[in-house]
């Protein structure tokens, strides 16, 4: 373990009021090494260098800590987790989350079961689907607190995708780079029809990357029309 490198997750993390402890800083490292080593056979990520990964997966994926309010949530999905970004980082920083990770490949998941079953993660579960058709689930729609996504969509597409999942009065948070803005003006429309309103922005630098990041956080106003999501793949070529 590079002791340097995992100093300046610690670091990185105080700045998002998050104290990482040494069993906390450890099962970083081994996540890392899982990731590296699954990445050889299945694509998981093009970032491997050690500290390009602590910075651009690990600390990217933390730095909800500065938006997200600790005990005044329980239970949070990830749609479009991957290799388990943000919500897997976020689970060894937020212990007490219940955590849903929802991915459409089989492969990731089988890799995200490992990953929690080798680091001793609870209340945490990785699920394989499409999020349309997950979103019609009883068991799904409409019950998390929170919703986050890092996946490389439009806002648009990504709010049908997501709002759904949230409960009355919970949140949708998007991960988004500096042109964040740009997107939110077209997805105005989108984000009404599906339930939500109170849309406010957070930038920031992450450190130590010089990368501008940009949290956007949709309130769930009312509950999202049922004819949402659509079709599995029409959120995506067809924005509303």
């Amino acid at each position: 373990m590079d002791l340097k490198i995992m100093n300046s997750l610690k670091e990185g993390a105080l700045k998002f009021n998050i104290d990482l402890s040494d069993e906390q800083l450890s099962q970083f490292y081994n996540y890392y090494e899982m990731l590296i080593k699954w990445n050889e056979t299945i694509n998981l990520t093009a970032i491997t260098d050690f500290d390009e990964v602590l910075k651009k997966h690990f600390l990217d994926s933390i730095s909800i800590g500065r938006i997200l309010r600790q005990k005044e949530i329980v239970s949070l999905l990830d749609v479009g987790t991957g290799a388990g970004f943000p919500g897997i980082p976020i689970k060894m920083a937020f212990p007490y989350l219940e955590i849903t990770l929802l991915d459409s490949l089989n492969k990731r998941v089988s890799f995200l079961n490992q990953v929690i079953d080798s680091l001793g993660l609870e209340k945490i579960v990785a699920v394989h689907g499409r999020a349309e058709d997950f979103a019609k689930k009883e068991l799904y729609r409409e019950k998390f607190d929170v919703c986050v996504s890092r996946a490389v969509a439009n806002l648009s597409s990504l709010s049908e995708l997501c709002l759904p999942y949230v409960k009355v009065g919970g949140k949708f948070i998007s991960y988004k780079s500096e042109k964040a803005m740009e997107e939110l003006v077209l997805s105005q429309n989108a984000i009404s029809l599906l339930g939500g309103g109170n849309v406010s922005c957070d930038a920031f630098t992450l450190p130590g990357a010089d990368l501008q990041r940009t949290f956007i956080i949709i309130q769930k106003v009312k509950e999202t029309p049922l004819k949402y999501p659509r079709k599995a793949g029409i959120p995506i070529k067809r924005p509303l």
